[in-house]
């Protein structure tokens, strides 16, 4: 249940509403509808002297695995402000936005993910609460089969596909993508 219907005093069962066509979490007592939306997570790939700023994971899931800094967007913040504070609370990174990389869907986890490009604003990184380790690697030095997520993937093929370019299209999901694990991991 969404913090709205959580800490709303009231009777709530799950129907479809008059005028809709999915169940929604419903209170029987006033009509409050309860929509549940996917989660929109935000991130970026930190690019320094050709290398890539990268995270391993001190929480779940997928904890001791590398990612990029990103997380959920908090209320009352844009996109690129979220983006900017996961860095820093993932890599005490402080980071200035390039310009948007890619939107993927995550259909199984309800998620749309916005990354960008994005470079040091000021020099110096360090782990977070939520990171083990900070680094930055080139491409030769990171390894594959430790990165958390397909997301982590596929962004960093589309930032090595455009880094020389000033100017480029979002990305989207790879085709048949869909963001599902593997059964090897990844």
């Amino acid at each position: 249940m969404s913090d709205d219907a959580s800490q709303a005093k009231g009777n709530f069962k799950r129907f479809i509403p008059e005028g809709d066509s999915l169940e929604r979490l419903v209170c029987v007592d006033c009509g409050f509808i309860n929509y549940e939306n996917p989660k929109i997570v935000v991130g970026s790939v930190v690019h320094e002297g050709g290398k890539i700023l990268l995270c391993r994971r001190a929480i779940n899931p997928r904890k001791g695995f590398w990612t990029l800094p990103a997380g959920f967007m908090e209320q009352h913040e844009t996109t690129t402000e979220g983006a900017m504070r996961e860095a820093l609370e993932e890599a005490t990174a402080k980071i200035e936005i390039e310009a948007l990389l890619a939107v993927y869907s995550i259909p199984r986890l309800s998620q749309v993910q916005l990354i960008y490009r994005a470079h040091l604003a000021t020099p110096g990184i360090a782990p977070g609460p939520e990171s083990e380790e900070v680094g930055f690697f080139s491409f030769d030095e990171i390894a594959r089969k430790e990165l958390a997520f397909p997301s982590v993937h596929w962004a960093l093929g589309h930032f090595r596909a455009v880094a020389d370019q000033a100017h480029f299209p979002p990305f989207a999901n790879p085709p048949g993508e869909l963001g599902d694990l593997k059964p090897e991991g990844l």
